[in-house]
C-alpha cells in the first residue's frame, strides 16, 4: 500500500488499509514513536502496544469508513478531525469522532503521529 502524498488523504488511506485486514499495512500508516488512544482513557505508544491496539480494532469485523471533517496543514505537520465507524451491514459496531496529528516524512508521504480515536467526543479523556 502506498502512503498518502497529501495530509488530507490520510483518513481514506487508513480506512482502506484497515479494510484489507493487514496489520503491516495498517502499521505503515503510523509513526509508532507517537501516541494512539484507541479507546477513551487508554493511551499506548511503542511498536508492541500499537500492534496490540490495532489488532484489537482489526478484530472488529466489518467495514471501516472515515470521513474527513477537516484537515489543516502547516509545513510538515497537519491536524485532522474525523468521523469514523465500523459497520457490518446495517449494524454499527463502533462509531466516533477522532482527532489525528500527521507528520510529513522525508519522502513526502504522511504518517499519523497522534491518533485519538475518540478525541472529538464530549467524553474523551
Amino acid at each position: 500500500m502506498n502512503l498518502p502524498k497529501r495530509a488530507e488523504d490520510a483518513h481514506s488511506t487508513l480506512a482502506a488499509a484497515f479494510n484489507t485486514g493487514d496489520l503491516n499495512t495498517v502499521l505503515s500508516m503510523y509513526d509508532i514513536n507517537g501516541i494512539m488512544v484507541p479507546e477513551p482513557g487508554k493511551r499506548v505508544s511503542g511498536k508492541e502496544k500499537w500492534e496490540d491496539a490495532i489488532n484489537g480494532i482489526l478484530a472488529i469485523k466489518g467495514t471501516m469508513e472515515i470521513k474527513t471533517v477537516y484537515c489543516i496543514q502547516t509545513g510538515d505537520i497537519a491536524v485532522g478531525r474525523s468521523e469514523w465507524s465500523i459497520t457490518d451491514g446495517d449494524e454499527v459496531k463502533v462509531a466516533a469522532k477522532g482527532i489525528e496529528v500527521m507528520k510529513q516524512q522525508a519522502d513526502g508521504t504522511w504518517k499519523i503521529l497522534i491518533d485519538h480515536a475518540f478525541g472529538a467526543e464530549s467524553f474523551a479523556a
